[in-house]
């Protein structure tokens, strides 16, 4: 559901990397968000508890500032 909400959001999933499953990049990629810190974050294979990494996957699309200017809310913080 992650990967969902990141697509839902517009963020572009890559498969590869890595010791990572894949990468999830911000489609706003703009110097005002954080400084591009939480542009670009790694989906792991298998994370020790998948629904903690799940969370904090939504926190980053979530604390995207372009993305919090537009009052997006995902559906774990509900």
């Amino acid at each position: 559901m992650a990967l969902r909400y990141a697509e839902w959001q517009g963020w572009r999933i890559e498969v590869g990397g890595g010791h990572a499953w894949g990468r999830i990049y911000c489609p706003y990629n703009n110097e005002v968000c954080r400084c591009g810190e939480f542009c670009i974050t790694s989906v792991w294979r298998t994370p020790k508890n998948p629904t903690q990494h799940a969370r904090a996957l939504c926190r980053v699309i979530d604390n995207c500032t372009l993305n919090q200017l537009r009052g997006a809310k995902s559906p774990a913080a509900r």
